[in-house]
C-alpha cells in the first residue's frame, strides 16, 4: 500500500513535502521492475537539481536507470545509509529508503505530479 501523503512522478520517483523541502525516493513499483539493487549514485550536497532530468542513476542486476527529479532545487541532504544497505530501498522504499532531500526553488512544480491512487492506475496501464 502506497502512502497518501506522497506524490508520484510517471518515470517511478516519489516525493513527499515538508514546506519547501522535498523528500525523494523510487517507488516499490520500480524496485520490483529492477529486482535487486546493486549499486545508486547520489548526487553531491549542494548539486542543483531540474524538475525532469536525471540526478543520479540506480543499478541492478537487470539493468541502469536513470533517476528522474520530480522538483527542481538544491541537493540539502542525501541517504548515504542507502549505499551500504541497498536492502532498506527495496524494503521501506517511503521510509528508510529515501534517497535525496531537495530544498525546492518551486514547490508548485508538485501540482505536476501523480497522487497515489493516479499512480496505481499509471502501474496497472503497464507504464
Amino acid at each position: 500500500m502506497r502512502p497518501k501523503d506522497v506524490l508520484f512522478a510517471e518515470t517511478h520517483e516519489w516525493a513527499k513535502k515538508d514546506n519547501d523541502i522535498a523528500t525523494i525516493g523510487i517507488t516499490d513499483f520500480a524496485v520490483q521492475q529492477l529486482s535487486d539493487l546493486v549499486y545508486i549514485d547520489f548526487p553531491k550536497v549542494g548539486q542543483s537539481v531540474k524538475k525532469g532530468e536525471p540526478f543520479g542513476e540506480v543499478e541492478s542486476v537487470k539493468t541502469v536507470s536513470d533517476l528522474i527529479s520530480p522538483v527542481s532545487g538544491e541537493v540539502i541532504e542525501v541517504n548515504d545509509s542507502v549505499s551500504s544497505n541497498l536492502d532498506s530501498v527495496g524494503k521501506d522504499p517511503y521510509g528508510n529508503g529515501w534517497l535525496i532531500k531537495v530544498k525546492m526553488n518551486n514547490p508548485s512544480e508538485l501540482s505536476g505530479l501523480l497522487t497515489s491512487d493516479a499512480y496505481d492506475k499509471h502501474c496497472e496501464e503497464g507504464h
